[in-house]
């Protein structure tokens, strides 16, 4: 039998319902949630054939350890290896958008980087193995269920990776707050990757070489800078941007 995990809240469970139903062996619901999102749910899992049990809420805190899972806790099967960067890449349609976290080591700044990544229509997150969190219940929780639907790449050499991206046309456009123009002043590529560092830190140099163009975010207020999920969001959405037809 595969290794299984725990998945909290309705956006993730929902999210892996979806996405995979065959690996959700079963679902535990709090006796009182009786609202519209409970009864969502449990028509999901019949359609689905799971099976949801009605438990305590002391039950449910024994599996998250007293945090915050909504209600709602799913027992799944790890999922199997996602198709290759390379293969995903190759089958894409349109002009690659991604997101390339160089030192997010922090779950919470993980799960907020893939749901905007989600919410922006990104192909895939790439990110060092070395230097990221991985996916976890707390990654899932807080992405809302977009780590069970957005491609996560943790790649063993970050620099050799943008590397094979250049040789496929895809720029490198790292944001920096040490960079001349800001990313509304410059003619942005419509294939692209964004590379965004640790909040604090930044990219490592390696990384930041590989860069084809850095470009900083105006910031018009008292603060130095952005949680990296926020400036991922604005970078990504301002290449949504100027591909959406005017």
């Amino acid at each position: 039998m595969k290794p299984a995990h725990a998945i909290f809240g309705f956006h993730a469970v929902l999210a892996r319902l979806r996405a995979d139903p065959s690996s959700v062996r079963e679902i535990f619901l709090d006796e009182n949630r009786k609202d519209a999102r409970a009864k969502d749910l449990a028509a999901a899992a019949e359609s689905s054939g799971v099976q949801l049990l009605r438990v305590s809420t002391k039950r449910l805190d024994g599996f998250y350890g007293g945090g915050r899972h909504q209600g709602v806790v799913a027992i799944a099967e790890e999922r199997g290896a996602r198709e290759s960067l390379e293969d995903r890449l190759d089958s894409l349609k349109e002009p690659p958008l991604l997101l390339v976290l160089d030192g997010v080591t922090d779950p919470h700044n993980l799960g907020a980087c893939l749901r905007v990544a989600d919410a922006a229509g990104a192909h895939a997150v790439i990110a060092p193995k070395d230097r990221a969190a991985g996916i976890s219940a707390v990654v899932s929780k807080v992405s809302s269920g977009a780590a069970e639907s957005m491609p996560y790449y943790m790649v063993t050499n970050l620099a050799r990776t943008l590397d094979d991206l250049k040789e496929r046309n895809i720029w490198i456009v790292g944001a920096d707050e040490r960079a001349q123009k800001t990313l509304y002043e410059v003619e942005l590529p419509d294939s692209i990757a964004w590379v965004l560092g640790a909040e604090g830190e930044g990219m490592r140099r390696l990384t930041r070489e590989r860069c084809d163009l850095l470009v900083k975010i105006p910031m018009r207020g008292s603060v130095g800078s952005l949680n990296v999920s926020v400036a991922g969001g604005v970078c990504l959405f301002e290449s949504l941007r100027r591909r959406l037809p005017r």
